[in-house]
């Protein structure tokens, strides 16, 4: 191309050189020139591009190939003019003809490659008769993205997408304008209205692609996902590019389950709870279940030192071995013990000397426990006791209790011994602040353990949740049961709760006096509607609500609520300065009360007497005064004492 570019601009320039082109000294030239070309070339990485992907920065790199071997060629033959004989015939003009010559013929055809492998007509000429049709699409995300995913849709072999529409994320972005001949349809904050607008008039919509990190980026994302599942349209997420073959792909992932959430995902500080957990020694009890075991996985890679395990569940435990990375395993050390084994958690604790423990041990399935309650009372209640006590008596600097929105109002024998576990652990945040109760109560360790509780809402995909339970239903064929079709839950992700944990302890770590709080609550947004949970599991299967799986409706069962609430009206929320994490201030029981009250809830065990025992756990997180103003003991047994 070099070579024709010189003849064309003598040619255009009408040129008439002192010597001729094909003598001896002329190829030698023409040797020359085209080693030097070479040279600038691939140290300009001009041969290091690849057509189909020719852009901006190849064309200017064109130019600066094109510009630098001009300026050689001419000083080249300004010095041979000079020293070694006149040539006649060359001049400025020549050169500068050289220039806009070798740029257009070197370019001209990478960008003609280029507009054929995106345009319409390279689609129509490769496809073959049997290919499955394209399918419709319509972007959400930003400008910068749309160009790329537009491009590699029309490049992708074979062809499986075509962008129809692009909802751009930013507001300012220019509506109705296009993108290499897509129009731009909507802009924030409009995008849900112009979506359900578009899928009402648009039968041949089959994919809504969102960008890379639009779950961050815009409040809407989970409206927009319900509208596009309702419509039967399905939904995946831009994460990158792969090469495959001869041409670009675009790596698609699915939108999972989480996102039906009314409310975008909570953004994690990980330098924060990076730095809080870092060089930790950190205890997980029940680290074998669904919050357990991704807590003990985020511990290890935020760089706890160590990490231990406590769970009675030995096939819970090997699972989450088969987890953890190979290179984390050496900081990983798991024990099978149950958590109200009061000496035996003494042991572990005394001999791991643990920064902070994670209570995640309970039992928690509402239905099971209304007929098994003296097992939920004995774990959830003095297990979490027990593991309180070894705390505080190891000086174990900060203890966190794992909650649930079902300790608020209770109405079933989870959320009572829920709600007792929270009053547990406030009154012994409480007690912390004064070492002489410490003392008093029979706890003969140091004070200054600093105990609190985090409460949140259902957790989706963990062991026993809708989601599985409505999985299993579907992969069966149906039918889903559902108990009520207004049932109504706060959902988050085991990411989210995991997360929201460590941000509640690296918080409690920096507070002290009418700032410190000793239970925490995230901001979950709206509840969302269990039915449409079911609806759009249903969907995700490929599979249409009622037709294809039936939904039935069983009636409520003993113990669940229609409605869940994260505070009681007697709770006073308090804005924090951490995105989406609240304190909260509620009545505590005092710690000796706590510990008056315990033999009498072990008698009503011993005498399978659930009534009263739901009356003394009721006893535990009321006021003194809504209690009957029960007087408290003299000389108070401590928990130790009645275990």
């Amino acid at each position: 191309m070099v070579l024709v570019s010189v003849a064309l601009s003598l040619t255009l320039s009408q040129s008439r050189l002192s010597f001729d082109a094909f003598s001896s000294g002329g190829l030698a030239c023409w040797a020359v020139i085209v080693l030097t070309a070479h040279l600038l070339f691939r140290y300009s990485g001009l041969y290091s591009t690849v057509w189909r992907f020719a852009s901006t920065p190849d064309f200017f790199n064109i130019l600066k190939g094109c510009g630098s071997l001009t300026v050689v060629l001419y000083l080249a033959a300004v010095a041979f003019r000079s020293f070694y004989q006149p040539v006649s015939g060359l001049n400025e003009r020549q050169f500068i003809v050289f220039f806009l010559v070798s740029f257009t013929i070197i370019s001209a055809p990478r960008l003609y490659y280029r507009f054929l492998r995106d345009g319409a007509s390279w689609r129509i000429l490769r496809r073959a008769p049997g290919d499955a049709p394209i399918k419709q699409a319509l972007f959400i995300g930003r400008l910068s993205e749309a160009d790329v995913i537009v491009r590699f849709t029309r490049t992708a072999v074979p062809a499986e997408y075509a962008i129809a529409g692009i909802m751009a994320t930013e507001a300012d972005a220019p509506l109705g304008t296009q993108i290499q001949g897509v129009p731009v349809v909507a802009l924030r904050p409009r995008l849900v209205e112009v979506l359900e607008d578009y899928v009402k008039g648009t039968e041949n919509l089959d994919l809504l692609i969102f960008g890379n990190g639009a779950e961050r980026e815009i409040e809407d994302y989970a409206e927009l996902v319900r509208v596009a599942r309702h419509s039967g349209i399905a939904v995946v997420q831009f994460s990158g590019l792969s090469e495959l073959g001869q041409g670009g792909k675009l790596v698609l992932d699915a939108v999972e389950m989480e996102t039906i959430m009314r409310r975008s995902a909570v953004a994690t500080d990980t330098a924060r709870i990076g730095a809080f957990v870092g060089g930790k020694r950190v205890l997980v009890t029940g680290g074998a279940g669904s919050i357990g075991r991704v807590l003990v996985k985020r511990s290890l890679e935020l760089g706890a030192e160590a990490v231990l395990v406590a769970d009675n569940s030995e096939f819970g435990i090997f699972q989450l071995d088969q987890m953890i990375d190979e290179k984390d395993r050496d900081r990983l050390t798991s024990r099978i013990v149950d958590v109200t084994d009061r000496p035996n958690m003494m042991r572990l604790v005394s001999e791991f000397k643990p920064s902070i423990i994670f209570h995640a041990a309970a039992l928690k399935h509402v239905p099971l426990l209304e007929e098994n309650w003296e097992a939920a009372i004995e774990t959830n209640v003095f297990g979490t006791l027990a593991c309180a006590e070894v705390a505080a008596e190891c000086g174990v600097p900060q203890f966190l209790l794992i909650s649930s929105d079902k300790a608020v109002d209770p109405t079933s024998v989870l959320g009572a011994t829920k709600r007792a576990a929270e009053q547990i652990v406030s009154s012994l945040h409480e007690a912390q602040a004064a070492p002489s109760l410490f003392h008093a109560g029979g706890l003969n360790g140091r004070p200054g353990t600093k105990f609190i509780a985090v409460r949140f809402g259902n957790v989706f995909a963990s062991n026993g949740s809708v989601a599985t339970i409505f999985q299993a239903q579907i992969e069966a064929g149906g039918p889903v049961t559902i108990t009520d079709r207004r049932m109504t839950r706060y959902f988050m992700t085991v990411a989210e709760a995991v997360d929201l944990v460590i941000m509640s302890a690296a918080d409690a770590e920096q507070r002290q006096g009418r700032d410190d709080y000793a239970i925490y609550m995230l901001d979950m947004g709206k509840p969302v509607p269990i039915l449409e949970v079911a609806e759009t599991m249903i969907r995700m299967a490929g599979k249409s609500p009622y037709t294809d799986i039936p939904i039935r409706f069983t009636g409520i069962r003993p113990g669940e609520k229609l409605h869940e609430t994260l505070h009681g009206e007697n709770e006073e929320v308090v804005k924090l300065d951490t995105a989406k994490i609240f304190g909260l201030r509620s009545d505590v029981v005092e710690w000796p009360r706590i510990e008056a009250t315990l033999p009498a809830l072990v008698s009503a065990m011993h005498d399978r007497d659930k009534a009263t025992a739901l009356a003394i756990l009721a006893g535990l997180y009321r006021t003194q005064e809504g209690a009957g103003g029960a007087a408290e003991p003299a000389v108070p047994k401590t928990a130790g004492q009645i275990g």
